[in-house]
């Protein structure tokens, strides 16, 4: 597994959306891709023992309480990302994680500025954080449809061309001010094939266990996909930061999708270096007397 594992950081370092460049969905990133190397069954051996080791380095997380891991994860419907939250996040203790999912914002939320309603919900030191949708739909959905921008209460004078380079702007200094505050930021999109997508819609229609996850709306989104596409490699395009990167990750096979995306928050974890607090001398001497007492207890 140990092998695996090395050839697969060369594979998922592919995934990265590299800061400074100008990338395709289409012609740079395959949503069908696997590793030849790695199979479903080896998926599934890795997984378990990620989860394992995700376990151990959520409990340092929380215990040492200095970094939070916000993940973000952003998709056309049915890539798959509840599905991969439940999977790799399966074993974590659920006091230390929270899942928030965007929708449309509220009135309230309408009365703040785009970005408050994330403040809000952003994790607490110790903590993992998940972002089922974010503050990035405001360069998505907006853009593609710009009968939501119309009705945003916002001056005027802001509703130009500009708004989205603006915007870009904004989501990356707010990003920076997270990582420089110990709120590290990892980004995830899962790219699934307009192909795959109307599989898994047909699936969804066909299984009266899966009917309550389709709307009719989702058919009606795909007729702009194109539109989405050119939001969102412009969103990559222009977010895509060392402080932040963007990790696309194929999603036309689940167990790939479910195994990348935990490779990568692994990684990450690993390299924050999460140590257990060092207990002092004092405290070591009062957990000895401790002991005493309850030993000598009758």
């Amino acid at each position: 597994m140990k092998k695996l594992e090395a050839q697969a950081e060369e594979v998922y370092k592919r995934l990265i959306v590299p800061p400074g460049s100008k990338i395709s969905l289409a012609r740079d990133y395959d949503p069908g891709h696997k590793p030849d190397f790695v199979t479903k069954e080896d998926a599934d051996a890795l997984m378990q023992e990620g989860i394992v080791e995700l376990v151990e380095l959520q409990n340092k997380l929380y215990a040492q309480d200095t970094y939070a891991l916000l993940i973000i994860f952003q998709a056309m419907d049915a890539a798959g990302k509840d599905g991969t939250i439940k999977h790799v996040m399966s074993g974590v203790n659920p006091q230390g994680c929270q899942v928030y999912s965007f929708k449309a914002p509220s009135d309230e939320e309408l009365d703040h500025d785009y970005l408050w309603r994330s403040f809000k919900a952003l994790p607490e030191r110790g903590r993992i954080g998940i972002f089922n949708r974010s503050y990035y739909e405001e360069t998505l959905v907006v853009r593609v449809h710009p009968e939501i921008l119309a009705r945003q209460r916002i001056p005027a004078e802001s509703k130009t061309k500009r708004i989205w380079k603006r915007r870009f702007e904004e989501i990356n200094n707010f990003e920076k001010y997270l990582v420089a505050n110990g709120i590290i930021v990892l980004k995830f999109f899962l790219h699934v094939s307009k192909e795959e997508q109307k599989k898994r819609f047909l699936e969804r229609i066909e299984r009266p266990e899966k009917n309550w996850k389709f709307s009719v709306n989702d058919v009606k989104e795909r007729a702009f996909w194109d539109d989405y596409m050119g939001a969102y490699e412009d969103a990559f395009n222009h977010t895509s930061t060392k402080w932040a990167p963007w990790h696309i990750i194929p999603a036309d096979r689940k167990w790939f999708t479910r195994l990348a995306v935990g490779w990568v928050i692994l990684d990450k974890l690993r390299k924050l270096n999460l140590q257990y607090p060092t207990v002092s001398e004092e405290h070591k001497r009062e957990l000895l007397k401790a002991k005493e007492i309850l030993e000598n207890e009758r």
